[in-house]
This record gives structure tokens, C-alpha cells and sequence, in this order.
């Protein structure tokens, strides 16, 4: 198969070993006592211990994050059934652009990982200043060439006629914030590559207590009728430029801090083919991936508009809803990567693969426990959205009835990706994305739209064919990777 084309390069470059590194040289970048705790614990404590002591905090975000998301969605169902179809769709488009520092940020942490495992912190702290000023620069880039072109965008990708006229400055002010997520994006990835998932909890909360009580304000407005409907959408996005703010202040002034081992400093930053390189080989596939997945998932959201403009509504707030049990798993996966990088730049490959298999049952038992709740509480869960609604409420329950069967195996999804990650196959995790949305997902929606007469509940079936098909494809390829990785160890070994 293609896929496993990308696998193997080199040894032992290819198991992200980087000999380069000279181990234990910290030069000049000293850690205090408890950070020094922190890495030996993730290069030699106990797995299951260090995994739940490094991700809850941020399992705790993610699942908080989703309650702050479904208040979101809340509180524009409290505005129109159209806002929601609104912010749904731009929604999908934000996610496409602020794929580009998502790549960076994913790629960078890896690279960083590795270099705090090996104990190289001079070169730690040189990658994290030549990567915050490129994603910097990268920022502004998009602001100057997307603010232009907002409403061709919005009409490229086929926003439904009666969303576009106020979904275009929607747009707008959304994508302003677009340098202020980049330097948070960053700054939370310096600290996840550090094991520093406390500081990455509270700095999150505080955005989504801040967003929420800014969009409190917004609702307020919109139902004294201080302000109308749509003024009040638009305030929505404001709303968060406010909360992104406080935390890139919150960013820039640690990052700044010459208590900060790894400060800022325009002096180590090394834009040369040693750095640049290895990030481009990582990020960019990355990139591609949250970019295509994210212009699928608006696709997706065109073809259901033409079922009608609250379907798509409906599907935003199904995918809400299944956040719950998906998103726990994201937060494991994420220090997982971190994890497996860190013990792979300390070349210990059995532990790496080690967290791989624990994550990966953590991550089943956690998604059936939420499935269970979700699934127990939906049509109550449901009605909060509809606002009486009756037509809407039965538009999301078709739709999600059929998407909450495939969270468990998208779990295994998240294990996965999380071991692509660690291990710098990121053109793999990108093909795997890929047949999500564009075989599993875009071609059983089209055929159950234009073959069946089932209506919105092939946007619910699709969704179940592409997030169970990819669980089995993704751990058919664990296995897969796993056994080319132990026999072409042992071969470099001999």
C-alpha cells in the first residue's frame, strides 16, 4: 500500500532519533527543580501515571472546552436558526486557515520534544524563537491576503445565497483574530512539548470563561433589543478576539520573561535547513491535512444546505454533541505525541511505543463512558438547542442518532494520530485523514443523497461511515507501523 510508502527514510532519523543531539548538553539554558522532576518522570516514571498526570489537565480543557462550545452554539440558537447555520458554516473556513498554525505549532512542538528529550535545551530554545517569529510572520501574511478576498472565498465555497451577505463580515472579523490564535497556538505548544499541561488548562479556561461572558454580554444586547440580530452576530466573533487577547498577553509576557528558561530572543533564532527543513517535512503535511479535512467538512456543509439552510445547523450542533466523547480522546492524544517525541529524542523506543497501547485503551474506556452519557441524555440535550423548535430538534436528533455510534472507534483514531504524530509520520496521519473525508465520508453522502430518498438522514449515516471506517483503516495501519518499526529496529540493531 502507498501509505506505508512514507514510512521509512533512514535509521535511526526515521524512528525520530536525531544524532545530532548531544545528550545532557544544556549549555546555557538551566531548569529549575521542578521542571527537571517533570522530564524524568515523562522519560522514566511510571506510564500510566505519567500519561494521566500530564494529559487530564488537558482532557479536562477539551471536555470543558466542548461545554463552552455548546454555549456558543447556544446562545446563537437563542439568536436564529440561521445564525446557527452562520457560524457552522465560517466555522468549517476558520478551521481551514487556522490550519497553517495548527501545522506549524504541531510540527514545532515535536521538534522541540524531541530536542528537550535529548537534553539539548540550547537548541530548544533556538527552535522556539525561530518558530514563534515564523508563525508571526506567516500571520500576517494571511490577514493581508484573505481580508481582500473574504466575499469571493464565501461564494468559491458556496455559502448558501441568504447566509453570505452577513456571513462575509462574520468572516472578517473572525479571521482578524487570526494573529492573536497564532501566538497563543505557540505558546501552548512550547509548553505541551514541555510536559506543561497545568499552565496550558488554566490559560484556556480563562479564554472560554472570558469568551463566555462576553458573549453573555452579546445575548443580553440582542434579546433588550440594544442591539439587533444580526449586529449581534457579529459581536459574537469580537466576543473572541476579546478572550484570544487576554491570552496572548498572558503569552508574550512568559514568553518574554528572562526567568523564562527558554525566552524569547531574536538572537537564537536559526532560520537555517537544520530547523526549517525538518519543521517543513512535519508541518506541512499537517497543514494539509486540518486544510483538506476542513474544506471537506465545508463541502459537507454545502451539500446538506441544499437539503436546507438549518441543515446545516443541524450538523454543527451534531457535532457538537459528539464532541463529547471525542474530545477526552483528543486531549490523551495530544500529550501523547508529546510524550512518545520526548522519549524518542531520549532514544527509548519501547516506552514510546508503550504510551502508544496505554493511551490507546485509556482512550476506548473514556469515549464508551461518554458515548453512554451522551446517548442516555440526548433528546433532553437536543431540546436546549431546538428552543421549541420542533422541525430543528428532529433535524439534529436524525443526524446525530446515526454520528454518536462512531465515537468509539474514532477513538482509536485519535490513538493513532497520536502515534503518527510522536514518531514525525505526519504524511501518514494526512493520507489517513484524507480517505476519511474524501472516501468514507463526501461519496456515501453524495450516493445516499441522489440514490435514496432517506433525506437528513444521510447526512447521519455518512457521518457514522467515515468515523468508523477510519477507526478500523487507522488501527489496521497501527499494526501495520508498529511491526515495520520493530523489524527495522532490529535490523539497525544487528
Amino acid at each position: 500500500m502507498q501509505i506505508f510508502s512514507y514510512m521509512y527514510t533512514d535509521f535511526p532519523l526515521a524512528l525520530g532519533y536525531d544524532t545530532s543531539m548531544e545528550q545532557g548538553k544544556e549549555a546555557g539554558v538551566q531548569l529549575d527543580e521542578k521542571e527537571k522532576r517533570r522530564r524524568d518522570m515523562i522519560l522514566n516514571g511510571p506510564q500510566v501515571k505519567t500519561i494521566f498526570y500530564i494529559a487530564l489537565p488537558l482532557v479536562f480543557y477539551n471536555s470543558l472546552h466542548q461545554v463552552f462550545q455548546l454555549i456558543d452554539t447556544i446562545i446563537a440558537a437563542n439568536m436564529s436558526a440561521s445564525v446557527v447555520s452562520t457560524v457552522a458554516f465560517i466555522g468549517q473556513i476558520e478551521t481551514m486557515l487556522y490550519a497553517i498554525g495548527t501545522g506549524l505549532s504541531v510540527g514545532g512542538s515535536i521538534l522541540i520534544s524531541r530536542s528537550y528529550g535529548a537534553g539539548n535545551m540550547e537548541k530548544a530554545r533556538s527552535q522556539i524563537s525561530t518558530l514563534f517569529f515564523a508563525c508571526l510572520a506567516i500571520g500576517g501574511l494571511i490577514l493581508a491576503i484573505t481580508i481582500p478576498l473574504a466575499y469571493p472565498i464565501l461564494k468559491l465555497l458556496r455559502m448558501p445565497q441568504d447566509l453570505i451577505g452577513q456571513g462575509t463580515m462574520y468572516f472578517i472579523l473572525t479571521i482578524l483574530n487570526i494573529l492573536f490564535h497564532f501566538i497563543n497556538m505557540i505558546y501552548l505548544a512550547i509548553e505541551k512539548s514541555r510536559g506543561n499541561t497545568k499552565t496550558i488548562m488554566w490559560c484556556n479556561m480563562l479564554v472560554m470563561v472570558a469568551k463566555t461572558f462576553f458573549n453573555v454580554i452579546v445575548i443580553v444586547l440582542s434579546k433588550t433589543n440594544t442591539v439587533s440580530v444580526n449586529i449581534a452576530m457579529l459581536l459574537l466573533p469580537v466576543a473572541t478576539m476579546g478572550a484570544e487577547t487576554l491570552l496572548t498577553v498572558i503569552a508574550l509576557r512568559n514568553l518574554t520573561d528572562k526567568k523564562n528558561p527558554f525566552a524569547l530572543s531574536i538572537h537564537y533564532c536559526a532560520f537555517k535547513s537544520t530547523f526549517i527543513v525538518p519543521l517543513a517535512n512535519l508541518s506541512i503535511p499537517i497543514f494539509l491535512e486540518k486544510f483538506i479535512f476542513a474544506f471537506g467538512k465545508a463541502i459537507v456543509n454545502s451539500m446538506c444546505a441544499s437539503m436546507g439552510t438549518t441543515v446545516v445547523g443541524a450538523l454543527g450542533v451534531s457535532n457538537r454533541l459528539g464532541g463529547f466523547a471525542t474530545n477526552p480522546p483528543a486531549g490523551f492524544q495530544e500529550v501523547e505525541s508529546s510524550l512518545i517525541s520526548q522519549n524518542l529524542g531520549n532514544h527509548n523506543l519501547n516506552r514510546a511505543l508503550g504510551i502508544f497501547y496505554r493511551t490507546l485503551i485509556i482512550n476506548l474506556m473514556v469515549a464508551f463512558i461518554f458515548f453512554v452519557i451522551m446517548i442516555t441524555f440526548k433528546d433532553k440535550i437536543i431540546m436546549v438547542f431546538a428552543k421549541g423548535d420542533t422541525t430543528f430538534a428532529a433535524e439534529i436528533d436524525t443526524i446525530y442518532t446515526y454520528e454518536c455510534w462512531g465515537s468509539v472507534l474514532i477513538a482509536i483514531n485519535a490513538s493513532v494520530m497520536g502515534l503518527l504524530y510522536g514518531f514525525g509520520k505526519t504524511r501518514i496521519s494526512m493520507i489517513l485523514n484524507v480517505i476519511r473525508l474524501f472516501v468514507y465520508r463526501i461519496p456515501p453522502l453524495y450516493l445516499l443523497m441522489h440514490f435514496t430518498n432517506i433525506g437528513i438522514t444521510a447526512a447521519g449515516m455518512a457521518m457514522l461511515i467515515s468515523n468508523g471506517m477510519v477507526g478500523i483503516t487507522a488501527g489496521i495501519v497501527a499494526v501495520a507501523f508498529i511491526r515495520k518499526v520493530k523489524k527495522e529496529i532490529t535490523k539497525f540493531e544487528l
